[in-house]
């Protein structure tokens, strides 16, 4: 496995997002990617969930799924959005480190933003909660967990 290069073990750990085109989109235009591992840096293979600015495609597209997978973001919740965006948990791709690597060194990918924890903590949900997605992907993400108050009564 290629370690590391410097500037990916300071900026690469979940909610990180980043804008590139991606071989298993329909699409040859750049989208956003948000890396949805829990240890990123260790993996050999990136999960993610891409983003896309057409929301009411993809509603039509994943009717018969839970409401929960899908995520709609603000740009007043994340300002690298600049329009209404939607994140559809329902489909994880995959990218390898070496790629990754890559793209970087050869500029074919934009680091963006960190996406903020409760965005992450919601696209994460939605892919626990979606049929589509494979189980093994399911263990790998970055999970939130509950907060607890001093009570013991659970939030979320």
């Amino acid at each position: 496995m290629d370690p590391l290069p410097p500037l990916l073990r300071l900026t690469l750990r979940p909610g990180t997002v980043y804008y590139f085109t991606h071989r298993d989109l329909t699409s040859s235009e750049p989208h956003y990617f948000v890396v949805l591992n829990g240890h990123p840096q260790s993996d050999a293979v990136l999960l993610l969930a891409v983003a896309s600015s057409q929301l009411g495609k993809v509603r039509r597209r994943r009717t018969a799924m839970p409401p929960e997978t899908l995520v709609e973001v603000t740009p007043a919740e994340y300002a690298d959005f600049t329009v209404p965006t939607i994140v559809d948990c329902n489909q994880v791709f995959e990218l390898p480190r070496e790629e990754l690597i890559e793209k970087i060194t050869t500029k074919q990918i934009r680091g963006q933003n960190d996406l903020p924890a409760a965005i992450l903590a919601k696209i994460c949900v939605g892919v626990l909660l979606s049929p589509r997605v494979d189980e093994a992907y399911k263990k790998r993400l970055a999970v939130p967990m509950p907060i607890v108050s001093p009570g013991g009564r659970q939030n979320s």
